[in-house]
């Protein structure tokens, strides 16, 4: 949906993302807001957008990453300057994508295979 041009030119950067918050970002800044509370998936899912079945497989790969802890049926928040950093660099990211459109393995030139890079 196309905006003003002084909305465009005066509005908070925060305001201009077109594409919402990943559910892996939606997680992270729950629970970051919250690092004195552990939650369990259903508690998650009734406090975020993210969807009742991705919460579980979002959860188990944050925790691959050292970013969220998990003891019994409840997860928390990990390492705080993991999740600063995490977050700092999926939004980059993503605002490259907005800007570029995803990358195409094709174009990376000659000898560069995507599926073992």
């Amino acid at each position: 949906m196309p905006i003003d041009i002084d909305r465009f030119e005066e509005g908070p950067v925060e305001e201009l993302r077109a594409g919402g918050p990943t559910n892996a970002e939606e997680i992270l800044g729950f629970l970051g807001a919250h690092p004195d509370r552990a939650y369990t998936p259903s508690e998650i899912h009734e406090a975020t957008d993210v969807a009742r079945g991705s919460v579980g497989v979002v959860l188990s790969r944050l925790e691959g990453r050292d970013l969220v802890r998990h003891r019994g049926d409840y997860w928390a928040i990990g390492d705080a300057d993991d999740v600063e950093t995490t977050l700092a660099s999926m939004g980059v990211a993503r605002a490259v994508t907005e800007r570029f459109g995803p990358e195409d393995p094709d174009e990376w030139g000659p000898g560069v295979d995507a599926e073992t890079e």
